[in-house]
């Protein structure tokens, strides 16, 4: 079982989606704190991303948020996280926040979230990122790009190993369990990158 002391999240910063998608964020802050895990995400204090923050914190749980300074300037910040570090920019942020997490579970979220996600399995793919990824499906929200992605293995542009990168959950306890049981990857992956 993997010693997981740090979970990176990405989710969305929307305030207009449905109340379902809050329930799951807030589920997902308390049960990570619940366990003992801290909570690293991208410092904003409204949608998914507040929602998540405020449950965690709420139990005791520890929130880090990693933001860009003209986040910080439009104040997006959520200010009652355990810590916040500011950075230059998105590039950083996305960097730091991997750096920090001994897992990476994605909630529902638009053109960011997605972005977010995609970067870090693809790292995973070229070795760079080794630990757990879990897509928290809410709804069947990701259910179109795991189709994409099984198209891809069916179309030769990803090699079938690569579907072993994440592992997909329903509900936030299977989400918990994922991240301590997902193998961690062998760093020789990226030998298997090029199809």
């Amino acid at each position: 079982m993997n010693e997981i002391k740090t979970v990176c999240v990405y989710c969305a910063s929307s305030t207009k989606i449905a109340p379902g998608y809050f329930e799951a964020a807030r589920e997902l802050g308390e049960t990570l704190a619940k366990a003992g895990i801290r909570i690293v995400n991208g410092a904003g204090n409204i949608g998914l991303m507040g929602a998540l923050s405020d449950a965690a914190l709420a139990v005791g749980g520890k929130v880090v948020g990693v933001i860009p300074h003209f986040m910080v300037e439009q104040g997006w910040c959520h200010t009652g996280l355990t810590e916040v570090i500011e950075v230059d920019d998105m590039h950083t942020r996305k960097q730091t926040m991997a750096q920090l997490a001994d897992a990476v579970i994605a909630l529902p979220g638009g053109c960011g979230t997605l972005e977010e996600l995609l970067e870090i399995i693809t790292w995973k793919q070229l070795g760079l990122y080794l630990n757990p990824i879990v897509i928290l499906n809410i709804k069947g929200y990701f259910d179109p790009l795991l189709a994409m992605f099984d198209r891809a293995v069916a179309e030769n542009f990803m090699r079938p190993a690569h579907a072993a990168m994440w592992a997909v959950a329903d509900n936030a306890a299977e989400a918990l369990r994922l991240i301590r049981t997902q193998p961690i990857s062998d760093p020789n992956v990226r030998k298997h990158a090029k199809i």
